[in-house]
């Protein structure tokens, strides 16, 4: 399996059942923040997915845009049988062009996966890196991954563990 018998394209509404599919597992190792089916659909334009030859999808990633100049690497998941194929290096280096094109300066994640985030160009960050201006705005905001962002008590149990990091574009 190597880069050519795959390919990256835009998701589509079909494609929400497979995603909750495949982030399943890591839902449940609470790896990602779970989502209902609503949410996904509601975000599908965010979401790009990896297919392999055959049309059969083999990874997701989505970019949320969360202000003027910053974006969110979010629900990054690779079939199990594809992980080191290069195939989450494909999605990460899509979500980046489509964040260059929505004139992003700015990615953040939140991840257990530090070293493949960092063979991406980000850093470990600590302290904040929005001013407080943006954070009264964001804190408005009803998404759970931008409350994940903020660190906010609610969602504290589902960050524990996680590696804040940013990458500049």
């Amino acid at each position: 399996m190597t880069e050519s018998t795959y390919h990256v394209r835009r998701a589509r509404t079909a494609d929400v059942p497979w995603i909750l599919e495949v982030t399943k597992p890591l839902v449940e190792s609470r790896v990602l923040l779970g989502k209902d089916a609503v949410s996904i659909y509601e975000a599908v334009q965010e979401f790009r997915i990896a297919e392999d030859a055959d049309g059969n999808p083999i990874g997701c990633g989505a970019l949320h845009v969360m202000w003027q100049d910053l974006g969110e690497i979010r629900t990054l998941a690779v079939e199990q049988e594809w992980l080191g194929k290069g195939v989450g290096a494909a999605l990460m280096q899509r979500l980046v062009d489509d964040a260059t094109e929505l004139g992003l300066g700015r990615l953040f994640c939140l991840t257990f996966e530090v070293d493949f985030f960092t063979r991406h160009g980000f850093v470990e960050v600590s302290d904040a890196i929005i001013d407080p201006e943006t954070y009264a705005q964001l804190v408005l905001s009803h998404d759970e991954g931008v409350a994940e962002f903020l660190d906010l008590a609610r969602v504290k149990p589902n960050t524990l563990g996680n590696t804040r990091m940013l990458r500049q574009l």
